[in-house]
């Protein structure tokens, strides 16, 4: 049975595409470069702050530029990440039935340590039991490391767990545990994403994603 159900943040759990582009175009206006659409930066997340730092930038910024301008992006965002972020509709109901059920939830992003604990702080309180963030010393998504972390502090085993994401990085994250994996329709990538990159389940809503996770339970 499944004991625990690891999600990933940013289009999964959390809608946070407008507060990440509002920071990029921060970072872009300071710099006088032109500013990216939503559509843009929905391509370009998912790998982490610093991968969307550069995919936003032109290619030809030295790298003291880069350094410069992800700095400033992570102290926008920073103040900035909750200004128009909310919870998909039914996700907080669906936390909620995990905890009823005694199944933990964990969150496992690329984004940086620190706002990953602080976004799950102020959105879920004690329905998330812990969160797992990129940091010095840490890579991200799709080495497994963070999710085999997450497992072992969990003191539950790859078969009592399944990974939930929206993005292929999320599915070769769970292949590369050795998890089951579960892709949602909701965030930031499509379905044609989701199968190719091979989701054992492909679910358009929270509440699918509820009766997947009981019928294992039960």
């Amino acid at each position: 049975m499944y004991k625990a159900v690891i999600f990933d943040l940013d289009g999964t759990l959390l809608d946070s595409l407008e507060d990440l582009a509002d920071s990029v175009n921060e970072m872009l206006a300071l710099k006088g470069y032109e500013k990216r659409s939503l559509e843009e930066i929905r391509k370009f997340v998912g790998n982490g702050m610093a991968k969307l730092v550069m995919r936003s930038l032109p290619q030809n910024v030295s790298e003291q530029e880069y350094k410069e301008c992800y700095e400033f992006f992570r102290a926008s965002y920073n103040k900035n990440m909750k200004n128009k972020t909310r919870p998909y509709k039914g996700i907080i109901n669906c936390l909620e039935t995990l905890k009823k059920a005694d199944i933990k939830a964990v969150v496992i992003s690329n984004k940086n340590d620190d706002a990953v604990k602080q976004l799950c702080k102020d959105f879920f309180g004690d329905l998330i039991v812990d969160a797992y963030g990129v940091k010095d010393g840490v890579l991200p998504k799709p080495d497994p490391q963070l999710v085999l972390n997450a497992i072992s502090d969990l003191s539950l085993t790859k078969d009592e767990c399944i990974f939930v994401g929206d993005s292929d990085t999320d599915i070769l994250t769970a292949k590369n545990a050795g998890l089951v994996s579960a892709g949602v329709l909701w965030g930031f990538r499509d379905r044609n994403v989701l199968e190719k990159s091979g989701a054992d389940y492909i679910i358009a809503q929270p509440q699918e994603l509820m009766q997947l996770i009981l019928l294992k339970y039960r």
